[in-house]
């Protein structure tokens, strides 16, 4: 009778969500059947797709919503959260299947903020990265089985690293676990901005850099990014709009973290942690938030603990419109791939450059910067530019370089550009061919004709 009353309901009862999300630990089939669910109802703001599977085979489902949730927009920023990396660290799952919930009944129901969110940003929700760990997890809230993936190997251990050396980096990615390679590839896809990752056992904020060979990133106990004051910036922005991050005190056996942030190389040292993998290379700042200090909650504690967060991680996405963005142009006026967009005082690793489209992103705090772009063929050109922040607008300041053809192609002599583009570690290629340095991911469109009301069934039961 269910079923037969669900296909009478009129179609726009098709564009919401049929049942209230509940709070609860659901397991993977569930997860990906409540995706399937978002998506089909909601096939104007959501695209569900997999970035490649686990170990044991199973997919890693990845929602994007936004108003063009299918493919990238020029102008638009990408967006990601990455949930459940330990196995046995499990709210992440929970958080992301709530905000996922949050966001698209906000945006059916007109809320303003959902609308100027979805609307100027595309976000991608990786509920679970593991789903092998957590099938074999148990509810310890300390240590317990499930941290690893199905080949007992720690992911947040595994991706290349910066600072291992050079013969370390040059570890075939192949050889690297399959959900490692998954995001390799998936930022080399999607050209994405800003990133958290969501974790458990302690309530902080950490940022970049993890790990330091003890040069000249290492001040005063802490290795010290470039963009050291955006990172700052972002962590402080989660914990001040999270119930009590601030606090820095809340887990009786961490020690005190001021103002619920703290460098993660301060805290303790990480090799191939995938935080600074997506600073390095991924042009993608990203963020570690440990979210509480059990692994594993009890579930009557998850609906005040979505509370706790729910405003932190809508804040945080908002962020991504921090700073510049814009495209490069050549001297006959076409957007140009691979253009060094570098800005004066922060010497990455590897140089950001332009995406496919010839964009850029760079996540800036309010104030002067001087910008020198850098492409073959083309006069170095710099530019200094005020700017204001972006987040409130929604937008992050536009700016677009267009540069100017010289007769002949002379050596380039701008700081790090020389001296990194001969370093291996830096490889820039969007969009990857295959017979590329990693093959890419076979990714998965879904074509779903999945019956609701089975749906409903399937998380009801």
């Amino acid at each position: 009778m269910l079923s037969l009353l669900f296909f009478l309901l009129p179609p726009f009862f098709l564009f919401t969500p049929t049942w209230a999300l509940e709070f609860r630990y659901h397991n993977n089939h569930e997860i990906e059947q409540y995706l399937k669910q978002v998506s089909t109802s909601n096939p104007d703001i959501t695209h569900l797709y997999s970035i490649g599977q686990s170990s044991k085979g199973q997919q890693l489902w990845v929602l994007a919503l936004g108003v063009s949730p299918h493919q990238h927009t020029v102008g638009i920023p990408e967006f990601k959260y990455v949930g459940n990396m330990h196995g046995n660290e499990v709210l992440g799952r929970v958080l992301l299947l709530q905000l996922i919930d949050e966001l698209v009944r906000s945006y059916r129901s007109n809320e303003t903020w959902s609308l100027r969110l979805l609307n100027s940003t595309r976000i991608h929700i990786l509920p679970t990265m593991n789903p092998d760990g957590f099938d074999v997890a148990d509810k310890d809230c300390y240590n317990g089985q499930g941290r690893y993936n199905g080949n007992g190997i720690d992911l947040n251990r595994d991706f290349p690293d910066a600072f291992a050396g050079v013969q370390s980096q040059q570890v075939f990615e192949e050889r690297r676990e399959a959900e490692v390679q998954a995001v390799i590839g998936w930022l080399r896809t999607e050209s994405f901005v800003l990133s958290a990752n969501l974790h458990g056992g302690a309530v902080v904020a950490s940022y970049p850099y993890d790990n330091s060979n003890g040069g000249s990133e290492l001040v005063g106990g802490a290795s010290i990014a470039p963009d050291n004051d955006v990172f700052v910036h972002l962590a402080k922005e989660y914990s001040h709009n999270h119930a009590s991050m601030y606090q820095g005190n809340l887990c009786m056996d961490s020690r005190p973290f001021l103002e619920g942030i703290t460098n993660g190389f301060q805290w303790y040292r990480l090799e191939g942690g995938m935080q600074d993998y997506n600073y390095v290379w991924g042009q993608c700042l990203e963020i570690t938030l440990e979210l509480s200090c059990c692994k594993f909650p009890p579930a009557r504690e998850l609906p005040a603990l979505w509370n706790d967060n729910k405003k932190a991680l809508l804040a945080y996405i908002q962020q991504v419109h921090l700073g510049v963005k814009g495209q490069v142009f050549d001297g006959s006026g076409v957007p140009v791939e691979n253009a060094v967009v570098e800005v004066r005082g922060r010497r990455n690793i590897c140089p950001f450059r332009t995406n496919q489209h010839g964009e850029y992103y760079r996540l800036l705090l309010p104030g002067n910067y001087t910008f020198t772009v850098t492409y073959p063929g083309h006069e170095v050109l710099t530019k200094t530019l005020s700017v204001p922040y972006g987040p409130d607008q929604y937008s992050a300041l536009k700016h677009d370089f267009l540069l100017r053809r010289i007769a002949r192609t002379t050596r380039r002599t701008v700081g790090s550009a020389t001296q990194t583009d001969a370093t291996p570690t830096c490889n820039y290629t969007l969009q990857q061919k295959a017979g590329g340095p990693m093959n890419r991911p076979t990714w998965s469109s879904l074509a779903i004709g999945l019956s609701m009301a089975a749906v409903l069934r399937s998380l009801i039961d």
